[in-house]
């Protein structure tokens, strides 16, 4: 097998296995691992292909796909692919299965309050690399993503690609207008 290949294998299926809570609470460790360690990308690079991700219809780990196309063609995407879905799909079917068969047990209540905070954190994390990825040394832009952000989410039922158009409308007017 390619070393690019194997590469982006050891990278994504480890991560598919710490993805509890979804797709974002790895986008720091993807960040880690395709910047820092293996140098695939720059952060400006990264934050594009993040974009690019979430912009798109599907889940939230497209990014995988995106990074496996980008380093090695189509065969790094199918790798890459296979390496974020096939461990976390074996893992959740096992535990599936045990966990109807155990239901109302003190450990399966013990598990769910014990791993909400974790991902809760894991999703603050993410978002927190993505924020140094784009480079928000602005306090007051920080602030105001994270206040808008918030009051939509909690408020509103606004269409998400509404919100997204309107996010991009604004930084393009902070960052190119002002």
């Amino acid at each position: 097998m390619d070393s690019r290949l194997w590469a982006l294998f050891l990278v994504f299926a480890p991560l598919s296995l710490a993805s509890f809570g979804g797709g974002q609470v790895i986008v720091s460790d993807i960040q880690l691992q395709t910047v820092a360690v293996h140098h695939w990308f720059t952060n400006q690079e990264f934050a594009d292909v993040f974009a690019i991700s979430r912009a798109a219809p599907g889940p939230s780990t497209l990014i995988a796909s995106l990074i496996g196309w980008r380093i090695s063609g189509f065969a790094g995407a199918i790798i890459a692919t296979l390496a974020m879905y096939v461990p976390s799909s074996t893992v959740f079917v096992l535990c599936t299965t045990m966990w109807h068969k155990h239901h109302g047990s003190p450990w399966r209540m013990a598990i769910e309050r014990g791993l909400a905070p974790v991902a809760v954190g894991l999703v603050f994390a993410s978002g927190v690399r993505i924020l140094e990825a784009i480079q928000m040394s602005n306090l007051v832009l920080g602030l105001a993503t994270v206040a808008v952000t918030t009051g939509l989410l909690y408020r509103t039922k606004i269409n998400p690609y509404l919100l997204l158009f309107s996010v991009a409308a604004f930084y393009a007017v902070v960052f190119y207008v002002i």
